[in-house]
């Protein structure tokens, strides 16, 4: 009789502790990046993806770079807040070579922030990265105009504007524009570039985004 309180308090503890795990957005998938890197060490001088969806699920990452050493954490339907919240185990500690950031996207998609508070955000990361990495080279990919997305297109193009004025006074920080080659001659989404989702991207998308990048890596 003694041992069903005893059972029922394990139980009760375990739950909270597992509630308390699921609370915080992505710290599993935070803690799988870390126990990959207690099983197999990265190497050192890789240059580093880290940030949303387009960036997690770029799977032909180190075949459409061969000649580099890249590292992908990214993080599905990660905001800038959750990248902000992380830098400290999935970016800094790596001390990478150069870093590449995709994110933003999610955060305009909340429908809640305007794009001054996605620019702010952006500030507060790069801020964040550079007191602890304050020579590292950062490229900043622009938000892409997704078609599931269109009703937050204005603000998605205004952030983008005010994120690549700020990186522009920055030193070894550069912004890459892919929501233009992303466009027709019309001004058009180019619904191939998209999965059947139109949120994602498809391969042709990344193969945009990889001739865009390649000339900014180092």
């Amino acid at each position: 009789m003694k041992k069903i309180p005893f059972l029922f308090l394990l139980t009760f503890t375990i739950s909270i502790a597992s509630f308390a795990q699921e609370a915080i957005p992505f710290e599993n998938e935070i803690k799988a990046f870390e126990e990959q890197d207690r099983s197999a060490s990265p190497p050192q001088d890789v240059i580093l993806f880290t940030g949303s969806s387009s960036i997690k699920l770029w799977q032909t990452l180190q075949a459409d770079f061969p000649d580099k050493k890249v590292l992908n954490r990214g993080f599905g339907g990660s905001k800038l807040t959750d990248v902000i919240y992380f830098a400290d185990r999935v970016t800094v500690p790596y001390k990478p070579k150069q870093i590449v950031i995709y994110a933003g996207e999610n955060d305009v998609a909340s429908g809640t922030v305007t794009a001054q508070e996605v620019r702010d955000r952006f500030v507060t990361l790069f801020t964040k990265i550079r007191k602890s990495l304050p020579k590292t080279p950062i490229v900043f990919i622009s938000m892409k105009p997704s078609p599931s997305r269109r009703k937050f297109l204005p603000v998605t193009m205004e952030a983008n504007d005010l994120i690549k004025n700020y990186i522009a006074k920055q030193k070894q920080a550069q912004y890459l524009d892919i929501y233009t080659p992303m466009l027709d001659a019309n001004g058009q989404i180019r619904g191939e570039l998209f999965r059947a989702d139109s949120l994602h991207m498809s391969p042709k998308g990344y193969e945009i985004w990889t001739a865009k990048l390649k000339p900014l890596l180092k």
